[in-house]
């Protein structure tokens, strides 16, 4: 195979993170890989969804990449070159490749984390540290419900996370939302408030979010969230179909705008308007990520066109899923002069050069896609002709989630994933000339696979059309194959305290200790991005 891509050591990587310029730290292992062990500033990019991802987490084609895989294949055939050739392929010009990848990185002295959002995580932990935000047990949390005493409970967390499981009581408010809706759901500044989610990071954020703000509650994280609960002997709620009410107190969101714009100038964010605004993404120097953070609802409702939705709690939460370019500069269309701010204040101090402009600027706003979406590229069986593909020679091949084929799948289907092809197609002694049926949840995860199915001489290749949905529809046979794939061959999936939400309380142990744990773990040039503002009024209930 060609080699278009350069191999760099870890040092050179390692001091590239730490200069001036961008650059974008790709992981390409499937999930499963990354959660064992990665750099700290490895953004996730799995070469099963390269080319889906690539262009929304790194929109400039003139980026510094670095890939890498595991680093356990010859130095020319590993994933990490496969993706490059790839990224080339899609127009990007600056690309290398991890010596020896993840191997290499340890090797040369230098920390692999398990788990995932590690920056957003160990930035929780770092603000519970400097602004000494108060805390309560889930004993004395149970208690105050016993009791009866006044308080008000709220989950931080998205609302589907909300209804698998939450604190009995609890009503659902995303961090993103706390501080545009805390003065409507709490009247009376004598109440407490305690913020919860499922481990640490989310209640704390929620938390420090309100007592940066300035409300006049007492505001109190409750310890270790859901696993702490459950870790207590206390039972969890199941299926929780509450939420926020969707009426505001005009009076309270005035608050709440003025305590907005002290808490943006406390950070230094600015609102720039369209002029300005429009020269930072036109600046091919810089990349700049424009981003709505109000919630799914509102972005479908009337979201801009090429404005990438990340609401706001869980871009604070899992930075690392929506930035993938390491100094890149953020841009949040501000919609109420409330929620926009506050999340700016936690990209500032998460590292970021971060930036506001009102909505009414940003419809002006022109925002360049260098690569055009991707579509799907394959034929689609429908109901009869799936019937008809069934009874002739054809490989059925199940892309989706190994934990969904085990669930349910074509009978005769096998599970692969587009790292693993390759193997799969020689195992089932499968030839060029064949023709392949594949079965994926997104069009999109098939056709990249696609490529390198031709690459590897398969160019008579299908696509279950709506999945497994129209092979149900053909009244086919479906089975279940718990035990496969086997767990070592689920790269895509995570085993690492996988079941510590489902009962298995040796792993939220693990879990918290791991969440702890993440600061000792990082060396001083991973700690010094992050930029935290300690001082705020002591609201402790304590």
């Amino acid at each position: 195979m060609r080699n278009d891509v350069a191999i760099v050591d870890a040092s050179i990587v390692r001091a590239w993170l730490n200069d001036e310029t961008e650059i974008a730290f790709l992981d390409v292992r499937e999930a499963g890989q990354f959660g064992e062990g990665h750099p700290f500033f490895a953004t996730p990019l799995p070469y099963s969804r390269l080319e889906i991802d690539a262009p929304r987490l790194v929109p400039g084609l003139d980026t510094r990449i670095v890939l890498l895989d595991d680093g356990t294949q010859a130095e020319n055939e590993g994933v990490a070159v496969l993706a490059g050739h790839r990224l080339h392929a899609l127009g990007y010009t600056n690309v290398s490749v991890l010596r020896d990848g993840a191997g290499g990185w340890q090797a040369a002295g230098y920390t692999l984390f398990k788990g995932v959002n590690l920056p957003s995580k160990t930035f929780g932990e770092l603000v519970e540290h400097a602004c000494e935000t108060p805390h309560l047990s889930p004993e004395e949390l149970a208690a105050l419900i016993e009791e009866g005493k006044m308080h008000a409970l709220f989950d931080g967390r998205t609302l589907d996370e909300h209804r698998k499981m939450t604190i009995p009581g609890a009503i659902p408010v995303p961090n993103g939302e706390l501080a545009y809706r805390i003065g409507t759901l709490v009247a009376d500044p004598a109440t407490p408030i305690v913020i919860h989610c499922a481990g640490r990071t989310r209640s704390i954020i929620g938390a420090q979010t309100l007592r940066n703000l300035g409300v006049p509650n007492p505001v109190i994280a409750l310890e270790n969230g859901t696993q702490g609960w459950a870790l207590a002997g206390l039972t969890l709620e199941h299926g929780s179909e509450r939420r926020y009410p969707e009426a505001l107190d005009e009076a309270a969101i005035a608050d709440a705008r003025s305590q907005a714009a002290t808490l943006a100038a406390r950070f230094r964010i600015v609102t720039l308007d369209a002029a300005a605004a429009q020269a930072w993404l036109a600046d091919p120097r810089r990349t700049t990520f424009l981003l709505d953070v109000r919630t799914p609802e509102e972005f479908a409702r009337d979201g801009l066109p090429n404005i990438t939705h990340a609401p706001g709690g869980q871009l604070v939460q899992a930075t690392d899923q929506t930035i993938g370019v390491r100094r890149a500069r953020v841009l949040l269309v501000d919609y109420d002069g409330v929620r926009a701010p506050v999340i700016a204040s936690w990209l500032v101090q998460l590292g970021f050069e971060t930036a506001l402009v009102d909505a009414a600027d940003a419809i002006a706003l022109h925002v360049a896609r260098q690569i055009a979406p991707l579509k799907s590229s394959l034929p689609q069986l429908g109901v009869t002709a799936l019937r008809e593909a069934a009874t002739g020679h054809v490989h059925l091949i199940d892309l989706r989630p190994s934990a969904a084929y085990r669930r349910e799948h074509a009978a005769g289907a096998h599970w692969s994933i587009r790292p693993r092809l390759a193997n799969t197609l020689a195992e089932l002694g499968a030839k060029p000339g064949d023709t392949l049926l594949l079965f994926a949840d997104e069009p999109t995860v098939a056709s990249i696979a696609a490529i390198d199915l031709r690459t590897l001489g398969f160019t008579s290749l299908y696509l279950a059309g709506d999945g497994l949905d129209t092979w149900k529809k053909a009244g086919l046979p479906l089975v279940s194959t718990p035990d496969l794939p086997a767990d070592a061959a689920r790269i895509d999936y995570l085993f690492f305290v996988h079941d510590r939400h489902d009962g298995n309380l040796d792993a939220a142990r693990r879990y918290l200790d791991w969440e702890t744990g993440l600061i000792a773990q990082c060396a001083p040039d991973e700690l010094a991005v992050f930029r935290i503002d300690a001082p705020t009024p002591d609201r402790s209930s304590r």
